[in-house]
């Protein structure tokens, strides 16, 4: 699907954000959710930093996709081996990417399917919708449940988010990868 993508750079403050030109598409989600596992399997190459340590994403890191649109790795939320004043300022740079970008088209929150919304989740979600940021919600890791606990977890997440899109995601088969880039287009393609 992609035939050419690059690092651009990591911002660890607002003033290092490069700036804007094409629609910009951010991933967020709680540390350890997916997002750079994520990243790779869209960009068909392994450009973003995976661990299984929680909280390895410490500032914002752009990515230049076909010359027509900005991939952007978010920090994750929530459980992160670092200090509180770490995680405020990773907050802050956060909550400045998502305020300041005129060009950001998309926001993709990863939920992890087998716990589906947590309180920060829902803080995040909320927050998206108070400053009308568009959103698809993607369930991570969804290759861990069997149908029983899939359909579970379907209707847990379709609590607070009754008819939004749910795109279920697999870092291991690729599941879900061509819905995502189909949202993604849709969003950016003007």
């Amino acid at each position: 699907m992609v035939t050419s993508a690059e690092f651009l750079l990591s911002a660890s403050n607002a003033g290092h954000f490069p700036p804007e030109g094409m629609p910009e598409v951010a991933f967020l989600g709680r540390s350890n959710v997916g997002k750079s596992t994520l990243l790779n399997r869209l960009l068909g190459q392994k450009l973003a930093f995976t661990s299984s340590t929680p909280g390895r994403t410490q500032s914002v890191n752009f990515f230049r996709v076909e010359d027509r649109m900005i991939f952007v790795d978010l920090p994750g939320y929530g459980y992160a081996k670092a200090p509180k004043s770490v995680s405020r300022a990773w907050q802050e740079v956060v909550d400045a990417y998502l305020l300041q970008r005129e060009k950001l088209a998309l926001c993709c929150v990863l939920l992890d399917s087998r716990r589906g919304w947590m309180e920060t989740d829902l803080q995040l979600k909320e927050w998206l919708e108070f400053h009308q940021r568009p959103y698809v919600v993607v369930a991570t890791k969804v290759d861990k449940l069997n149908q029983k606990e899939k359909n579970a977890s379907q209707k847990a997440i379709r609590e607070h988010y009754p008819s939004g899109e749910i795109i279920w995601f697999s870092g291991l088969s690729g599941q879900g990868v061509k819905e995502i880039w189909q949202t993604i287009w849709k969003r950016t393609v003007r």
